[in-house]
């Protein structure tokens, strides 16, 4: 990595990827770590800084997460955030205690010494709060430089690089919280704000053109942004030696089969082998109403078909003297992160995040071309490569697709009624302004009939959920307050539109206690 790269130390923070996203904003890499990494480790990636996260533990607990002391003395700038303090006033000999009233959310903290990381910045500030133990004794060379009412919110010891603080700057509730890290990032580490998307974009050509020299890439095209933009990277790179395939389970939206196709060859130039394995699928749902039984059939299938269209383009390479050696994933740093994570290795990536196991045989190298970028960053760079909107702003669609959107078994009569009823919602709320400021928006089939009047005679028909939330990143969510009018609208062309429905109810649930996606 050419860039100016700032280091993050996962200690188990919820927020430790928000940190990491933030430095982002104003143009600066940075990479998170399990706070396990070892100071060399660190050293080789030549940081400007280091970040110490927070973390749900206490210092003094038996299993607290543990870093190597060493990444306090390796001559760069450090940064402890909420836990990242406590630990650096543990060991380096002060005193951590359990508060006698924890501080959770809005706080309002003084500053009080001059210190380059609070530069510019109020006195008096209002800040997010999210610990129960506090420092009761600074160690040696450190000085006060922020308080609350209760506890200490700031300590420095510039003559060690040494800055920390109570709060948590990467919240948006601590409103100079970009502030804060700006002038730790740019002042304090000196970091250059050269992470860019143009940046991102010729070095990572270069480094796949260097990777692939003159082999063959395959690629798993799904139709959303993830694949689309890896894609288009690496035929950036090396043209038409990149073969997308493109799967229809049965389980896609209406007509997305032909849209994406025209979408991917005749706007974005990709050379697309398209299957239409949907009868395939459909007859192995048959019967399947247990959604994580959905999951694993579309999931092997998918690995299957795959498999049999890779055989038949590694014949056809081959008979022209060429081999197809790599495999091309839409990877994202969240599943780089969440695989080597401080918590271990119960947090794995997404099986539909990639196209996980694949046969050995194939013995495919991977090409992870966005495996340092968050979606957002995605979304930037498929702008930057002049694609479509409708690719760049599409909304997340799930790996099993419709199947986990119909709940009970999964036939080609109640995915037709599910596509026309999720159109409608799509289409309305696209024609209200409203497609890009929710997360996801959606129908649900769901397997309740109730008694209805139409045309002076009695239904008995399905019921359809419409769901809308509003997220940043998925993790959590809030359900939507759609405006009354477009409900209405949905409703009324749902009920009108579509055969086999005559009630449709809206989900006011968020995440947690619900999640995003019925199943």
């Amino acid at each position: 990595m050419d860039t100016s790269t700032i280091v993050i130390l996962d200690f188990g923070s919820q927020y430790t990827q928000l940190i990491a996203r933030r430095i982002r904003e104003f143009n600066v890499f940075s990479v998170v770590l399990p706070c396990t990494t070892p100071p060399e480790k660190v050293k080789a990636l030549n940081p400007k800084g280091v970040i110490l996260s927070g973390g749900p533990c206490s210092v003094y607990d038996a299993d607290a997460p543990e870093a190597d002391a060493g990444v306090l003395a390796m001559g760069v700038p450090v940064l402890g955030i909420c836990y990242g303090l406590q630990y650096i006033v543990h060991h380096l000999g002060g005193k951590v205690v359990g508060a006698a009233a924890r501080e959770y959310g809005h706080a309002e903290v003084t500053v009080v010494a001059e210190t380059p990381l609070f530069r510019g910045l109020p006195g008096t500030m209002d800040v997010w709060m999210s610990h129960a133990d506090h420092a009761e004794e600074l160690p040696e060379g450190f000085e006060l430089t922020a308080k609350t009412s209760n506890a200490v919110a700031g300590i420095a010891d510039e003559a060690r690089k040494i800055w920390a603080v109570q709060f948590h700057p990467e919240v948006a509730h601590t409103r100079q919280g970009m502030e804060l890290l700006k002038n730790f990032c740019l002042d304090i580490c000196g970091a250059e704000q050269d992470w860019t998307p143009e940046h991102f974009i010729q070095s990572t050509v270069e480094r796949v053109r260097a990777q692939v020299g003159t082999g063959h890439a395959i690629c798993g095209l799904s139709g959303g942004v993830d694949s689309s933009v890896a894609a288009v990277l690496v035929a950036k790179a090396i043209g038409e030696r990149l073969t997308c395939i493109f799967v229809n389970n049965g389980v896609l939206r209406k007509d997305e089969f032909l849209k994406v196709q025209t979408t991917m060859r005749e706007q974005l130039g990709l050379n697309v082998v398209a299957v239409d394995s949907s009868e395939r699928f459909l007859a192995k749902l048959a019967g399947v109403t247990d959604p994580e039984q959905k999951r694993k059939v579309i999931g092997n299938e998918f690995i299957a078909v795959f498999d049999d269209e890779a055989k038949k383009i590694f014949e056809a390479e081959k008979s022209s003297g060429e081999e197809i050696a790599w495999l091309v994933q839409g990877t994202l740093y969240p599943d780089v992160i969440e695989s080597s994570s401080v918590h271990g290795p119960s947090h794995t990536i997404k099986s539909h995040h990639n196209v996980g196991g694949l046969p050995a045989d194939m013995k495919l190298k991977l090409i992870e071309p966005l495996r340092d970028l968050f979606k957002d960053e995605v979304r930037r760079i498929g702008r930057d490569l002049g694609m479509p909107d409708d690719i760049i702003e599409r909304q997340p669609f799930p790996g099993p697709g419709l199947a986990v959107r119909i709940l009970g078994e999964v036939t080609a009569e109640r995915v037709a009624i599910l596509q026309e009823a999720d159109q409608i919602v799509v289409d309305e709320i696209k024609k209200a302004g409203l497609y890009r400021k929710v997360w996801q928006s959606f129908a649900v089939l769901l397997p309740v009939k109730s008694v209805g009047v139409m045309g002076d005679q009695r239904t008995y028909a399905n019921t359809c959920a419409v769901r809308a939330v509003e997220s940043e990143d998925g993790m959590t969510a809030d359900w939507a307050p759609l405006p009354y009018e477009v409900l209405r609208t949905i409703s009324s062309r749902i009920v009108s539109e579509v055969r086999g429905i005559n009630r449709v109810v809206y989900d006011i649930t968020s995440k947690p206690p619900g999640t995003i996606e019925w199943e």
